[in-house]
C-alpha cells in the first residue's frame, strides 16, 4: 500500500488539498484556494488540474487522488451531476478528464459528506465499527451511511440525504435545524421568553452564544437545544429502523452543541426504538473536525 494520498475537498467557498499520510492522517503541503476566482475564470476544472499538478510534482510518488464534492454524482463516481454551489461544473466527467491529464494516476470521486463519513473510519481518533450512520450539522444537514466499510450509494448513487426527510412544521429537517433555521428558532423563543436569560433580545443571537449560554446553565438556551434534539432524534429513529445501524456519529460546524442536544435525542430514540436497537445504540461526536473533508477525500483511496 502507498504511504501517501492526495486529498481534495471542493467546497462552495474554498478548494482545499493536501498530501495525507496513510498511517497517521498527518497533512502536509496544504493548499487552499478561493472557489470564486476559479469559477469566474470559466476554467474551474483546468485550474483544479493545475493545482493538482503542483502537488504531484512535489510528491511524484503519490499515485492516488481522492476528491470530495458538495453535491450529486453518478453512481459510477465519474461525473458531476448537480453541484449546487458550483453549477458551472455540472455534467463534467471529472474523473475521465483528470485521468487523461494525469495518466498513471487513479482518481476517486465522492460526495463530501460520504467522504467525511468514511474518513472517520480510517483517520478518526476513536475506533468505529464497519457499519455506522454519519450526520453533519451545519448550514444544512448532511449525512452518510457506511456499511461494510463502504459508502452506501443507494439505487441511483446518491442515497442518505437526511436533511431532506420530512420533519415538523411542514418542512424538511434541515429547514428546521440548519444553522439559519436554528437561529430563527432561537429568536422566536427569545421573544416569547419572560424569564432571566443570557441570550440578547436585539436579534443578535449566534450559535457560539447559544452554546456559551447553555454551558452556563441558561434555561432558555438549553430549551432551544432540546427542541433541536427532538427533531434530530425523530429523524435518526427513521434512519436506524431503515438501515438497522445503531452507531451514529455527529459532526459538522454545529456539533459543538452535541452535549446540549443529546438528552432530547436520547429521549426520542428511547421512546421509539425497541430494546433490540437500544441495547447496542451508540451516539457520539465525530472527531475529525475541520480536517474531515480533506481526510475524508484521502480515505477514498483505500477503496
Amino acid at each position: 500500500m502507498e504511504q501517501q494520498y492526495l486529498g481534495i475537498d471542493i467546497g462552495g467557498t474554498n478548494v482545499k488539498m493536501g498530501i495525507v499520510d496513510v498511517k497517521d492522517g498527518r497533512i502536509s503541503n496544504f493548499y487552499s484556494h478561493d472557489t470564486a476566482s476559479w469559477r469566474e475564470s470559466g476554467r474551474f476544472i483546468e485550474r483544479l488540474g493545475d493545482a493538482i499538478a503542483l502537488e504531484l510534482k512535489e510528491y511524484p510518488e503519490v499515485k492516488k487522488v481522492g476528491i470530495g464534492v458538495p453535491g450529486l454524482i453518478t453512481r459510477d463516481r465519474s461525473t458531476l451531476i448537480e453541484i449546487t454551489a458550483i453549477p458551472e461544473i455540472n455534467g463534467i466527467k471529472i474523473v475521465p478528464d483528470l485521468k487523461k491529464r494525469f495518466p498513471g494516476h487513479d482518481f476517486y470521486l465522492e460526495n463530501d459528506a460520504n467522504a467525511a463519513a468514511l474518513g472517520e473510519y480510517y483517520f478518526g481518533e476513536e475506533d468505529v465499527p464497519e457499519d455506522y450512520i454519519f450526520i453533519t450539522l451545519g448550514t444544512g444537514i448532511g449525512g452518510a451511511a457506511i456499511i461494510d466499510k463502504k459508502v452506501f450509494k443507494g439505487g441511483g448513487g446518491n442515497a442518505m440525504e437526511p436533511g431532506h426527510i420530512p420533519s415538523r412544521n411542514g418542512r424538511v429537517l434541515e429547514r428546521n435545524i440548519g444553522k439559519k433555521e436554528l437561529l430563527e428558532l432561537a429568536e422566536e423563543m427569545r421573544a416569547a421568553y419572560t424569564g432571566e436569560t443570557l441570550l440578547p433580545a436585539d436579534g443578535s443571537i449566534s450559535t457560539t452564544g447559544l452554546v456559551a449560554a447553555a454551558s452556563e446553565g441558561d434555561e432558555l438556551a438549553k430549551e432551544i437545544f432540546r427542541e433541536v434534539g427532538y427533531m434530530l432524534g425523530d429523524g435518526l429513529v427513521a434512519m436506524i429502523r431503515i438501515l438497522d445501524i445503531t452507531t451514529i456519529l455527529i459532526g459538522g460546524g454545529l456539533s459543538a452543541s452535541f452535549d446540549y442536544i443529546m438528552p432530547s435525542v436520547q429521549e426520542r430514540l428511547s421512546n421509539w426504538l425497541t430494546p433490540y436497537y437500544v441495547k447496542t445504540l451508540n451516539v457520539k461526536r465525530a472527531t475529525l473536525a475541520n480536517d474531515a473533508g480533506l481526510l475524508g477525500a484521502a480515505s477514498l483511496c483505500f477503496e
